[in-house]
């Protein structure tokens, strides 16, 4: 009996030392965005305009999606981009004292009157940026993270570049008229959906209506959509002489979150009437398939030598995207995922995809993450275990 014990204890021991190998899943791409024009004929005065799945980036319905336009402030869309990069990332923080310098005070167009010298959160900095649409707060913000208003350009256009922008240059982060100070509405589109993937962008981006320097002034969103049609919650406009009107915006109804970008509307509003327009012909004519909103749990699997047998996995962005209307049963879902798992388990790993197939074809392919953390148990809490199992099963 006793030698049982023995033999019993090394097999366990050899059992509990670390595998040097592993299941291993490719890194998730971001999905590339199809740029179909739509069968259904739709008619705007836009000179550049798009409506995109959110959820895939796919192009529901263009015109002239790649020319090059000015943008005026819709600009500030990707000012607002790095700014909550770099708050997530810990490089500045809502409660940092933004001075403002003579070249951010000499800024003209919409502003909230900064003076040189004076200091503002950058909480209401960028509520100023994204609510007010001030150029002088962008411009603060901007030397505030890059240290000059060139090196935060500079930032801008390695960011456009990073997200495959092709037709996108920035000059500034205002918007204001400049050479070289160009985008298209495909993509300010792409801009926009990454922009989307941060709370804070959102949270900003929805407020209406905002008291600065205790009450004294008065922020008005310039997005009126905001309160005109229902389900819009986030975006930016714009107006120069040479820009015309312009807006990027997203709606999101049962489940299926819609861009629209209009370039170079010709008259006062066209930009609100265009994308009301694009947004109904989407509305009407899509839907959505969802499967699992991020950070909503899909499975379990277990998970070997952990202090826990089994953990949660979760969808790592949102598992949906947008069909026409009628179709939903021609998609399906498969997970891909190990049996089992060996800790240590960092909360957010990688553990395996779900792949959205429209019947065989892949058209999604979404990261499925650990919900929590799992520790590795010692190797006596793993010995018990195993020898529970045995006497259990006798």
């Amino acid at each position: 009996m006793r030698r049982r014990y023995i033999s019993a204890i090394l097999l366990l021991l050899l059992m509990v030392i670390p595998a040097s190998t592993g299941t291993a899943f490719a890194a998730p791409e971001k999905p590339a965005a199809d740029k179909e024009v739509a069968a259904e004929a739709l008619e705007t005065t836009a000179e550049s305009a798009v409506l995109m799945d959110y959820a895939t980036g796919r192009i529901l319905w263009s015109k002239e999606p790649d020319k090059e336009l000015p943008m005026a402030s819709v600009t500030k869309i990707m000012t607002l981009l790095l700014a909550v990069e770099a708050l997530d990332q810990g490089k500045i923080s809502l409660d940092d004292r933004v001075n403002v310098s003579e070249n951010a005070w000499g800024m003209g167009g919409s502003q909230i009157y900064l003076e040189p010298g004076e200091e503002m959160s950058m909480k209401d900095m960028l509520i100023s940026v994204a609510v007010g649409s001030a150029n002088d707060a962008s411009v603060a913000v901007a030397e505030h993270i890059a240290g000059s208003e060139e090196a935060f350009v500079e930032m801008m256009n390695k960011r456009a570049q990073d997200l495959g922008c092709k037709h996108t240059r920035f000059a500034n982060p205002t918007g204001l008229p400049a050479e070289n100070h160009y985008t298209s509405a495909y993509d300010m589109a792409v801009i926009l959906r990454e922009s989307l993937n941060y709370p804070h962008f959102r949270k900003i981006s929805s407020i209406y209506r905002y008291d600065i320097r205790g009450g004294d002034f008065v922020l008005w969103n310039t997005n009126k959509l905001l309160k005109w049609y229902r389900g819009v919650d986030a975006g930016k406009t714009g107006w120069t002489n040479e820009a015309k009107y312009c807006l990027a915006a997203t709606a999101k109804r049962d489940g299926l979150r819609l861009i629209s970008v209009v370039l170079g509307t010709p008259e006062p509003r066209s930009h609100f009437r265009e994308t009301i327009k694009i947004f109904n012909y989407g509305f009407a004519r899509f839907e959505a398939v969802n499967y699992a909103q991020k950070g909503e749990r899909v499975k379990t699997v277990k998970v070997g030598k952990g202090n826990v047998e089994t953990i949660g996995v979760a969808a790592g962005a949102d598992i949906a995207m947008a069909v026409p209307r009628g179709l939903k049963d021609k998609y399906r879902g498969k997970i891909i995922l190990p049996e089992e798992v060996t800790a240590p388990v960092q909360k957010g790993q990688k553990l395996g995809e779900f792949v959205l197939l429209e019947g065989e074809r892949e058209v999604q392919r979404v990261p499925l993450v650990a919900q929590n953390q799992v520790s590795k148990a010692s190797v006596f809490r793993q010995m018990y275990r195993v020898l529970d199992r045995v006497f259990a099963v006798k």
